[in-house]
């Protein structure tokens, strides 16, 4: 069972979420803040394993919140939520340690995918947020230059386009009308094929190279 934190102010919008992340019999929201101070005080109190924080709350927005949660507490993991598609948002909640950035008008399933994958230490962006702040993010960051003697396949292009722009493997197979397994195979031979760690690096080798 994973114990999730969340702050968001109105209360409606509170159990709304609630009810979303409860569908899935492995999530439960074990705590409920209307602002970041109330967050703050209930981690000090209570174990977490993921806090959600909407940005826009009163006495202590999200980004402070998830500031002092990370400073305080490095290995919860946070994910924030809100109505705002601002890039400088994104940006600084990312860059203080943030693991995944949504909408408020994603799916029950989108919000499920994203904590599981941010629980599993991965970084969830949708499309339209990816394509703004990772150039920012990438600044000054090391540049994985194209290898002259590898081959990209249209397949392989395709994905490294789709990982580029923060797209998880079931967004991507449902994009090319693929299995996730194939996707994942796709995946472990691009990371082979040219020589890099993670996925991380191969969207940032998608970016530097062209493919978005």
């Amino acid at each position: 069972m994973t114990d999730i934190l969340l702050a968001e102010d109105q209360a409606i919008v509170r159990q709304g979420i609630k009810m979303m992340l409860e569908t899935d019999p492995q999530l439960k929201v074990t705590g409920e803040a209307k602002n970041g101070r109330e967050a703050l005080a209930l981690r000090e109190r209570n174990h977490y394993d993921l806090a959600i924080l909407d940005i826009r709350m009163p006495e202590m927005d999200g980004l402070d919140a998830a500031k002092e949660l990370l400073r305080r507490f490095p290995q919860m993991k946070v994910l924030m939520l809100t109505t705002f598609n601002d890039e400088e948002y994104a940006i600084r909640a990312l860059k203080m340690g943030v693991r995944g950035y949504l909408l408020k008008d994603a799916e029950a399933s989108q919000l499920i995918h994203a904590i599981k994958d941010c629980l599993a230490g991965g970084l969830q962006l949708p499309g339209e947020v990816a394509k703004k702040v990772v150039p920012h993010l990438l600044e000054g960051k090391q540049t994985i230059t194209k290898k002259t003697n590898t081959t990209i396949t249209k397949r392989e292009s395709d994905i490294l386009c789709l990982l580029g722009e923060g797209k998880s493997n079931k967004e991507i197979a449902e994009v090319l009308a693929l299995s996730v397994g194939t996707v994942k195979n796709h995946i472990t031979h691009l990371l082979d094929k040219l020589e890099l760690r993670d996925r991380t690096q191969l969207a940032i080798y998608a970016i530097h190279n062209g493919y978005i």
